[in-house]
């Protein structure tokens, strides 16, 4: 009699080790793909600037640069706008903009910024002529 209770308690031990590893996992697997399901996303839409970058709409997923030079995300070919002009970065989950130490400043609702500044749903950072709308998707 007591090596079946020993048995039982064993078997069930054992099933709920398994769920706890697969908990894990999947709790892992979530991680790993940088977003779970119910997670919103921060999106940049460019909504006034040259006609080639209006209706660009970028989805954040990690840091994105905007400047003149080729290898940044957001590319804006004008002489104002330094190489490697402003950055957008995740933190958790909030979206942060700072300025690279460009010559003519990164402005967020019209005020120039000197340190990273946390956005909100609906701010509009302005680099020269160019205004790029944060929204949660």
């Amino acid at each position: 009699m007591i090596d079946v209770v020993l048995l039982i308690g064993r078997l069930l031990f054992v099933a709920l080790l398994y769920l706890f590893l697969f908990a894990i996992m999947r709790t892992g697997i979530g991680l790993v793909r940088g977003q779970r399901k119910k997670e919103r996303t921060w999106n940049l839409s460019v909504e006034k600037g040259p006609k080639e970058l209006r209706g660009v709409s970028i989805v954040v997923r990690g840091p994105v640069i905007v400047g003149r030079s080729p290898n940044a995300d957001i590319v804006i070919a004008a002489g104002y706008v330094s190489a490697r002009h402003a950055r957008f970065t995740l933190m958790g989950q909030n979206l942060f903009v700072e300025d690279l130490g460009s010559t003519n400043g990164t402005t967020v609702n019209g005020q120039r910024i000197s340190d990273p500044v946390a956005l909100s749903e609906n701010d509009v950072v302005t680099i020269g002529d160019v205004s790029i709308r944060v929204r949660r998707n």
